[in-house]
This record gives structure tokens, C-alpha cells and sequence, in this order.
């Protein structure tokens, strides 16, 4: 590269930093702090002179967002149709609809934050730039490792709109994890959440990795004391951001002096917007390389499945790096929704104060709702109690009733109900559909059903559920992903009238795949594909394609599946055919297509089963689904978790966490202890949650044997669930190998 300079003080800069290691981070205090530089040398030096010739042949690339900084682009780049070609695009056209409205509140950070569409996107701009001076170049890997807040959207839009590729994970991984995903990325430099990370990682990374810099999204950089970092130079969240409006600044005053500094070139649709390391439910997590065009699929798309305004809010609390959250995230702000930052402490008070019309969270925020609303129900008087718990049931009956006619009008005749007839929300994996005098007396019962239970609904809406509405807000719906979602789950919320909304995704799909849709919201299911989404089922030996109605594995097709594993082309090749379609390893089967009856709404929509990983195969010969299992024994208020365990055993066995609080309680009603007791022994916990076992898995195909009571709970920090949530089986087996071998002695 040819430097021009007048300055022998420059010339020895120049040649100094040529020959060190890197020299873009001092290239770039250099240029955010040139002012001096020119008072030092008494030469007005323009930054073209600096980094290259004038030449535009000599000019440095860059890239950028097509549209969110399309002024940076000659014209013959910029697109004419004004499509979004990469996520950050999505700022430019949310900012000139929504400007100065509220895009984000952040209340639990210091300091609290409230910014409009306008100020976002300036942020998002300022932190990109900032970036740029310190030396972030196109297509390298840099490493996010923070939690939701503000500044994880800013940074990671910042990131992206550079045109390099951000490599998300949460602070609660272990050092080794964070390592492990750093070095296997080759990530050049760090972003981290607070001080308190950088200290519990920092001695660890400088001294096994290669960091350039280290971003640190809250708290000044002197609350880091004189904690050694081994010359990498340390930015805060305001440094970083104020090296990028200085930046800003003088390449408008450049640009209007006619100097250039740079070629800009738009990134790619189909460049690597960021690496999403798996979970790791088994085995070492593997880097998933999602495009620009991949994420853009899911916020062009899920707007049927949530049909969201500039009036709604948004209560966000899931890892915002996870692909649900993101996905999610991008695509509300795209419609100029409001969105408020909580945590699983503050959810509950929040949900009150904040009365969002939607949630978007996994199975197990519901579950907790749910059994918080038990708890209140069965501490009440028993006279509460008796009225609540049978109302629920009524309306339970009720909904079920409803669903087998759900659109048809009370005062239809009956020949407009034989016209109408194709109207269930039932499911069945029965190819054959009843007979049309059998599908309509089951309607006609349905309704008869539905109107002698419906005064009964009336009232409970009264009475009970007006006052659950009006603690948990969701006055739209609750969207919920990333796990099983139970059926009584699902049925309690719809029976009071919360509705729930259940998809399907994985962080290889970026991640959505299908949904239920507010129309169509079919329980038991996790409802149809999304737009230009293929999903088909096929025979777990022979990969052949099954009828709809079959059970097998479920393989999906479409623009947002991932480009591959990151330098694992064999993993990549596993999962990924030619013809691009991607097993997920979810055992499930699609509803058939009944033109009448109960079932006649569910045609195509998505029934999963289970993960074909997680079967168990016993010494009989027969495979067994866990889930099924502990879903069902997920019902029992006395169980906190569940693992069904049993490979190459003659039997089942079960490792239970049990909730101390309800089986005291228990044990208390059967009048096993004494009104005055405070702990239940392990013997006789272990006797009463076999017994609950016997009473909630009595449905099942298969029964569980021998149980293990464990007094610690499954958590993201003991290494035994993912930072989503799921709990690691291979992890647990591992952590119990001696406990499981005498259970099953």
C-alpha cells in the first residue's frame, strides 16, 4: 500500500506499524485522533493521504449494508428496489416509519435504558464505525459473549454491518465452553458483557488465545482496576461509540471536501452473518453458520404466524444470541413493536406492570405460569379452591367441545352445517376421515356439548380467569418454542382463554420452521411450515418418504436453512443432503388432509414425538420415546424434573428432582408425617413419587421401574441443562453412573 506524507514524524509512524504484529488498532487511534496529529506535524494531512493513495484503484474495501449505509455505496451499488439484502437494512426502513417511537426499554442495566427507532439506529452506525477504526475487517469472526440487554442488539447489528461475523454465546458458560467456541471460531477479538466476565475469563483467554481488543458492553473500563491485559487495548460501550461518531464526522466532512478513504462494497446476501454454536444436549457443540439470507427468511416470514403492530409490546427474557430470541427480535422491530428487557427474577412483576401483548419464551416459562397459578389455586379456601378447580375442568370440556366446530355459526341450520362441516381442529393420524352422517352428528354433539357448558365458561372467565389475565398480561399471545410443550399446558392456557402459540425450530434453521398461526392454532401440534418451507417425514432405516399419518424422521427444506457446520464438513454432510434438505433427528408425522369432521383444519400441520438420539433401546428389543414419559410425569406438581433413563436395561428407571415444598405437602395429606414435620425421608419421598408416576404415566406404552430422588437440581451453572434450558442426558447419566448402577442392582 503507498503512503504519501510530508511529515518525517508520519513516515516513521507508518513504517513502525507496517512492521508490527497488527497495526490496525493503532491505525485507528491514529485516525480518531488525527486533529492532533496535524497540530503536532503543522501538516493538513487528509485521511485519503493516511491509509492510501487517492487513487480510487488504491482505495482500501470496505463493506457495508446496502441500505442502512447505501450513501457509503457508489451509485451504480446501491439496490434500486429497496429489498432488504442483509439484516442491519432492516434499521434504515424501521427508523423512517418509526423514528421516535420507543423501540427498547432496558431497566435492569446501569444506566436504565429507553431508546427510540432513531437513536437505535444511530447507536447501531456509531458502534459499527467504531469498529472499523479499530481495525475490524470484513468476514473476521468476532466473539459476543454477553446477555440480553440493549447493547447485545447494538453490538450485534454493529458487528454485522461491518461485514464481519459475530460469534454469539451467554455468560453463563463455563471459561473451557467460551474457549473452546473462541479458538474453534478464529475469533480475533472480544466482546464481553460486564467487567465481572472479562475478570472470570480474562486470565484464561490472554494467555491461550489471540485477542486484538476487548470490547466491555457495560460498565467503564476503570472499574477494571489494574487488572494486566497485556497491551491489548480495552474499549468501553462509550469509547467504542464515540470513536465511531468522530469517525462518522470527519468521513462526511471528507466526502464533502471530495476525499475518499475508502471502496465500499454491499455484503452479500448470502455472506455469513453470524456463528450460532449448538446447545450441546450431546456431544461438543458444533458452529452454525447462518447467512444474512437465512435470518432475513424468518423476519419476512413470521408475521403470520404473529401478526404484530407499532402498538404492541413485547416482554423479551430468552439469551438474545440463541436463534429463537434473534429471530424473534429482528422481525418485531421490524413492525416498529416495543420491546422491554426482563429477567427470570423480575418476570413475574413485570408481566403485571408491563402487560405485554406477547411473549416469546420457551416451554418452561409456561410451566413455571402455570404451576404458580396451581399454587395460588390450592392455597386458597376450600371453597375457592373447589369453585376454580371446577371451573377450569368446565372449561376445559368446553374448549375441547368448541374445537370439533370452531368456526361454525350457533344459528346455522342444518344444512349449513352439512356445508360447513370442514371446520375440526381435532388431530388423528387416521388417513380415512369418518363418514359424513358420523362427522356431522359428532359436530352436532359438539355443539350441544359446547352451549350447555358455556355459561359455566362465562363464569369462570368472570371469576377466575379475569384475575389471572390481568397478573400475567399476554393479552395477544405467548408464543413458545425451543422444547416440548406439554398438552396440559396447553390445554389449561386455552382453556383460559391465554392463547399459546407452539413452533418448531432449530438453531440450523435459523430457527423456525413452523408455527401455529392465531387462525389455526391446532393443540398437540407445532402447526404448519412456514412460507417456502418444505417439510416431509421419512423411515428412519431407509430414508424413504413416508405418507402423511406416519411416524419417522422429519427432514425440512428452505431458504433458511444454514449454510453448514463451521470447519466440520463431515458433521455438515451427516445432517445435509445434496438436495439441501436437513434431518433434524426429531421423530414426528404430519396430520393427514380430511375434507370433513373434526379433524378437517389439522391437514399438514407437524406432530413431533420425540428426538430419534433420545430413544431407548432396551435388552427386550423395544424402543422406548422418554418424552412421552416425562411430559406425562411432568403433570404431577410433586416432580421439579424429570429423566427417564434405561438404555440396554431390561426396564425403565427414572432420575427425579423432586419440589420439597408440594411433597411435604403430600406427605402431610396422606398423614405420612405429622402436621410438624419439616423434611420427608428418601425412603418415603421415593415411595410417594413412584406412586405419582404410576398415576400420571398410566397412559403411556411404557412404565417406569426404579426411581433415584436427587437433592440438587438440574442447572445451566452445574453443567446439566444448556443455556436454553434443556437438560444435557448424556451429561446427567454421566454425573450418575455409580447412583444408576445400583438403582438398577
Amino acid at each position: 500500500m503507498a503512503v504519501t506524507s510530508s511529515s518525517s514524524l508520519f513516515n516513521n509512524i507508518i513504517i513502525t506499524t507496517t512492521n508490527s504484529f497488527d497495526r490496525r488498532p493503532l491505525l485507528g487511534y491514529l485516525f480518531s485522533n488525527s486533529q492532533i496529529l496535524h497540530k503536532q506535524t503543522s501538516t493538513r494531512l487528509s485521511y485519503s493521504r493516511v491509509y492510501c493513495n487517492s487513487h480510487a484503484e488504491e482505495l482500501k474495501p470496505r463493506k457495508c449494508s446496502p441500505i442502512l449505509e447505501s450513501t457509503l455505496l457508489s451509485n451504480d451499488k446501491v439496490s434500486s428496489t429497496g429489498d432488504w439484502k442483509v439484516v442491519p437494512d432492516i434499521w434504515r426502513s424501521t427508523t423512517e416509519k418509526y423514528g421516535d417511537r420507543t423501540a427498547l426499554l432496558d431497566p435492569y442495566h446501569d444506566p436504565p435504558s429507553e431508546i427510540t427507532y432513531k437513536q437505535l439506529e444511530q447507536d447501531i452506525l456509531d458502534f459499527c464505525e467504531g469498529l472499523r477504526v479499530v481495525g475490524v475487517e470484513p468476514d473476521e469472526k468476532i466473539a459476543l459473549f454477553a446477555d440480553n440487554s440493549c447493547r447485545w442488539l447494538i453490538a450485534d447489528q454493529g458487528i454485522m454491518a461491518t461485514g464481519a461475523i459475530n460469534v454469539v454465546r451467554g455468560t453463563r458458560s463455563s471459561v473451557e465452553e467460551l474457549l473452546q467456541i473462541y479458538s474453534h471460531s478464529d475469533s480475533v477479538a472480544l466482546i464481553v458483557d460486564n467487567a465481572e466476565l472479562f475478570k472470570r475469563i480474562s486470565e484464561t483467554f490472554i494467555s491461550r488465545a489471540g485477542v486484538r481488543f476487548i470490547v466491555l458492553l457495560w460498565g467503564d473500563k476503570s472499574c477494571l482496576g489494574d487488572r494486566a491485559v497485556d497491551g491489548i487495548p480495552v474499549y468501553d460501550y462509550k469509547g467504542i461509540t464515540d470513536l465511531g461518531k468522530e469517525s462518522r464526522r470527519t468521513s462526511l466532512d471528507s466526502a464533502e471536501d471530495g476525499g475518499r478513504r475508502y471502496a465500499y462494497e454491499a455484503i452479500d446476501s448470502d455472506d455469513i452473518a453470524t456463528l450460532v454454536y449448538t446447545s450441546g444436549t450431546t456431544g461438543t457443540p458444533k458452529g452454525v453458520m447462518l447467512t444474512h439470507q437465512n435470518l432475513l427468511h424468518q423476519i419476512k416470514s413470521l408475521w403470520d404466524i404473529v401478526p404484530v403492530g407499532p402498538d404492541d409490546r413485547f416482554l423479551s427474557m430468552l439469551p438474545p444470541w440463541h436463534a429463537y430470541e434473534r429471530a424473534a427480535e429482528y422481525f418485531t422491530f421490524t413492525y416498529g413493536a416495543e420491546q422491554v428487557y426482563t429477567t427470570v427474577k423480575n418476570l413475574k412483576d413485570d408481566l403485571r406492570s408491563y402487560q405485554p401483548h406477547y411473549l416469546i419464551s420457551v416451554p418452561l416459562v409456561y410451566e413455571t405460569l402455570y404451576s404458580g397459578i396451581q399454587r395460588q389455586i390450592s392455597t386458597s379456601s376450600t371453597i375457592r379452591k373447589l369453585i376454580a378447580l371446577t371451573l377450569l375442568k368446565m372449561s376445559m370440556m368446553y374448549m375441547e367441545a368448541k374445537r370439533v366446530y370452531e368456526k361454525l355459526d350457533w344459528k346455522s341450520s342444518v344444512l349449513q352445517v352439512l356445508a360447513n362441516c370442514a371446520i375440526g381442529k381435532f388431530l388423528t393420524r387416521n388417513q380415512k376421515a369418518h363418514p359424513l352422517f358420523i362427522s356431522m352428528v359428532d359436530l352436532l354433539w359438539a355443539r350441544i356439548t359446547a352451549a350447555v357448558l358455556w355459561p359455566l365458561h362465562m363464569l369462570g372467565k368472570k371469576l377466575v380467569y379475569s384475575k389471572i389475565h390481568s397478573a400475567i398480561g399476554i393479552s395477544k399471545a405467548g408464543i413458545s418454542g425451543g422444547g416440548s410443550l406439554s398438552l396440559h399446558i396447553d390445554r389449561f392456557f386455552e382453556a383460559i382463554g391465554v392463547k399459546i402459540q407452539n413452533g418448531y425450530g432449530l438453531t440450523e434453521s435459523s430457527p423456525v420452521v413452523a408455527a401455529r398461526k392465531p387462525d389455526c392454532n391446532v393443540l398437540g401440534s407445532v402447526g404448519h411450515p412456514l412460507k417456502h418451507t418444505e417439510i416431509k417425514v421419512v423411515d428412519l432405516e431407509t430414508g424413504e418418504d413416508l405418507p402423511a399419518g406416519s411416524k419417522g424422521i422429519v427432514k425440512v427444506r428452505g431458504p433458511q436453512v444454514m449454510k453448514g457446520y463451521y470447519k466440520n464438513p463431515s458433521a455438515t454432510k451427516e445432517v445435509l443432503d445434496e438436495d439441501g434438505w436437513l434431518g433434524t433427528g426429531d421423530i414426528g408425522w404430519i396430520a393427514p388432509n380430511h375434507s370433513i369432521g373434526r379433524s378437517s383444519k389439522c391437514g399438514g400441520v407437524v406432530v413431533l414425538e420425540g428426538r430419534s438420539k433420545d430413544t431407548i433401546v432396551l435388552t427386550t428389543g423395544e424402543n422406548v420415546e422418554p418424552s412421552e414419559l416425562e411430559e406425562a410425569a411432568m403433570r404431577s406438581k410433586l416432580i421439579q424434573q424429570i429423566v427417564v433413563i434405561g438404555q440396554d436395561q431390561r426396564r425403565l428407571a427414572a432420575l427425579i428432582v423432586p419440589n420439597k415444598e408440594e411433597l411435604l405437602a403430600e406427605a402431610k395429606r396422606q398423614s405420612i408425617l405429622d402436621d410438624g414435620a419439616s423434611e420427608v425421608s428418601k425412603e418415603k419421598t421415593t415411595n410417594i413419587l413412584h406412586a405419582e408416576l404410576i398415576t400420571w404415566t398410566s397412559g403411556c406404552s411404557f412404565q417406569i421401574g426404579p426411581v433415584l430422588v436427587l437433592d440438587e437440581p438440574f442447572t445451566i451453572d452445574g453443567g446439566l441443562m444448556t443455556p436454553t434450558m434443556k437438560i444435557r442426558r448424556d451429561k446427567v447419566v454421566a454425573k450418575y453412573t455409580d447412583e444408576i448402577r445400583k438403582l438398577y442392582k
